[in-house]
């Protein structure tokens, strides 16, 4: 079986090692995705486990278009009985760049025409469709001559871990925290710290990769759960198999913020999440804070400014340069931003660099090595 694991651009490396290391096979990276290949066991496990997905993709056909026409034939050679009945509900999400489309929603309509007709013809009735909760979410995808047509076995995003209910005006989402601690190499062996921690989503998702819990765990539904040929016992042993492997988390984790509110909602987070025992939480300015481990990392995501005066936010990119410098020596750092502008007032020179979106704003992920004592000798 043939899938597809959507990601966010700058994660595609490490979401093809996290696949590779849960079994997937034939793996080949794309756009802010990857392609592979394996059972139906692989795709729960995926959806299950995965740290750095958005969805999983299942498609079931390929073609090439020259007409609107072509599109309607293409998706009523689908047999689509085989995942749905006419009393099942279903929606279509379009994602269209063609010049044979100027309207996005037609497209989706010609493929809804498709399945209503093939079902009609066959068994004199239709499914119908359900945009707020279909049972089948179907995902048509054209680029150009040529249409992808796939189920999508997560429906949720898979960013929704479950365990978020509190959150502060712009939280990172899950999976780029998760993507950040991998990019980082952070090996679960060194103490990490969040001193800007917001709603707790990187200490909460170091948390889970160093416990080894999946990332499914706290979810409630997955979109292959309603397909018709759904097997429960071996998701079942899937999720025994999965959950076999907690364990508690041989480094401590710890996250800070300046606000008292704010850490209420992380403290409330960790909770849900099972790791009050990993995660130490306390309200402090990062300017005060010390590195317990001079060879742990330290993790920054500062405002980017979009509600701080020009001035301010300066002001805190140069604190943060400062302290790290003068508070946090050995350790490594590693910060995200899009305000390009105000790291020249950090003052120091990234070892690494790396593009990533959070949302729809491009960021930059900084890597920084702060060395003890002079730089000539913590370069010998």
């Amino acid at each position: 079986m043939k899938f597809v694991a959507k990601t966010l651009y700058g994660l595609e490396k490490v979401l093809s090692e996290e696949l590779i290391g849960l079994g997937a096979g034939n793996v080949q990276t794309a756009n802010r995705a990857i392609l592979f290949e394996g059972e139906k066991s692989l795709l729960y496990k995926v959806n299950y486990s995965v740290r750095t997905a958005l969805s999983v993709l299942m498609p079931l056909a390929d073609f090439k278009i020259r007409s609107k026409e072509d599109l309607y034939k293409g998706g009523s050679k689908i047999e689509w009985d085989r995942f749905m009945d006419t009393d099942d509900t279903f929606s279509i999400v379009p994602v269209i760049n063609s010049p044979h489309f100027g309207h996005t929603g037609y497209a989706g309509l010609i493929i809804k025409d498709a399945i209503a007709d093939y079902f009609r013809n066959k068994t004199g009735r239709r499914p119908s469709v359900d945009t707020t909760n279909p049972r089948v979410l179907i995902n048509l995808h054209i680029s150009n001559d040529n249409v992808t047509i796939s189920l999508d076995s997560s429906v949720v995003p898979l960013y929704k871990r479950g365990y978020r209910q509190e959150q502060t005006v712009a939280p990172l989402n899950e999976v780029l925290a998760a993507g950040i601690l991998l990019l980082s190499g952070w090996n679960v062996s060194s103490t990490l710290t969040d001193p800007m921690c917001g709603s707790g989503t990187i200490p909460i998702e170091a948390g889970l990769i160093a416990s080894k819990i999946p990332p499914g765990k706290f979810r409630q539904f997955f979109g292959f759960q309603k397909w018709k040929d759904f097997d429960e016992d071996l998701f079942e042993k899937i999720k025994l198999e999965c959950n076999s492997q907690i364990g508690l988390s041989p480094v401590k984790i710890f996250g800070s913020d300046v606000s008292e509110e704010t850490l209420k909602f992380a403290k409330a987070n960790v909770a849900r999440a099972g790791l009050s025992d990993v995660i130490t939480l306390e309200k402090s300015d990062f300017k005060d804070l010390k590195s317990i481990d001079e060879h742990g990392y330290v993790f920054l995501n500062p405002p980017y400014g979009q509600r701080i005066q020009p001035e301010e936010i300066d002001l805190l990119y140069g604190m943060i340069g400062t302290t790290l410098k003068h508070n946090f020596p050995g350790t490594t750092a590693w910060l995200i931003t899009s305000n390009k502008e105000s790291l020249k007032h950090i003052g120091l020179k990234p070892k690494e660099k790396h593009t990533l979106f959070n949302g729809a704003l491009e960021c930059v992920l900084l890597k920084y090595e702060m060395y003890t004592g002079t730089k000539k000798l913590w370069k010998a």
